[in-house]
């Protein structure tokens, strides 16, 4: 009685068969984040708020919903403030991850123990405070909590040639961010500062004015580590 009742827990417990996905996967992964932020912003019982952990929070519950109800994203969930693969003390924004099976994805199998790719969240602008850098979705002056900063180091993702940025723009529009970090990333080759170069700079992919959001995207070598692609959505919060 006793093995055959284990026997039972186990199977009920256990992760169903693996899932192979084609590469495009991950592309296609970020296309259904991007295409969720308008429709998490406009939740009429999405409580406003203006924090960047708290929005975080409420995205990451809304996209364990929609991932729920939309057909072939159910073997995904998302979480937030994931300690980082080759960082354990560092901790990264929101990943997506497997729910209930293995994805397997050009050789590599993750399981719900792992990410698919890392996610920071920043607001634009950060709020103004004596410890607070205002270029920190680029970088800070302060500590290595910058954004871009962060995949350039290696701090996140270190394993991962894909992460995603996501700007939550509480104050001017998405062109006027453009131009600021555009010119950030210029004054931080202009200094000299190590390891940055006009390569960095993010490239507008599209700027849809009637949901507000845009799409950027940015390449980063990196010392030690695989280079790193970042996608980027800016969405006007307001």
């Amino acid at each position: 009685m006793l093995a055959t009742s284990m026997e039972t827990t186990n199977r009920a417990g256990a992760l169903s068969a693996d899932v192979h996905v084609p590469a495009t996967f991950i592309l296609e992964l970020l296309d259904f984040i991007c295409n969720e932020l308008p429709r998490w912003r406009d939740r009429p019982d999405r409580a406003v708020e203006t924090a960047e952990t708290i929005l975080t929070s409420q995205l990451c519950a809304h996209l364990n919903s929609a991932a729920r109800h939309a057909a072939g994203w159910d073997i995904l969930q998302f979480r937030v403030e994931e300690p980082d693969e080759s960082h354990k003390n560092r901790k990264i924004d929101l990943v997506p991850a497997p729910c209930g099976a293995t994805i397997c994805i050009e050789g590599r199998s993750y399981t719900d123990f792992d990410y698919l790719f890392p996610i920071e969240c920043k607001r634009l602008p950060i709020p103004a405070t004596a410890d607070r850098d205002e270029r920190e979705y680029v970088i800070s002056k302060h500590s290595s909590t910058g954004g871009i900063q962060r995949f350039k180091a290696g701090h996140h993702g270190s394993n991962y040639n894909m992460g995603a940025m996501i700007g939550y723009v509480q104050e001017g529009t998405i062109t006027s961010w453009y131009s600021q970090i555009a010119g950030w990333i210029i004054d931080l080759v202009n200094a000299r500062e190590p390891n940055w170069t006009v390569d960095d700079q993010l490239q507008l992919d599209s700027n849809d004015q009637k949901q507000r959001l845009a799409i950027l995207n940015s390449s980063h070598t990196r010392k030690g580590s695989l280079p790193i692609t970042l996608r980027h959505f800016w969405l006007e919060m307001n």
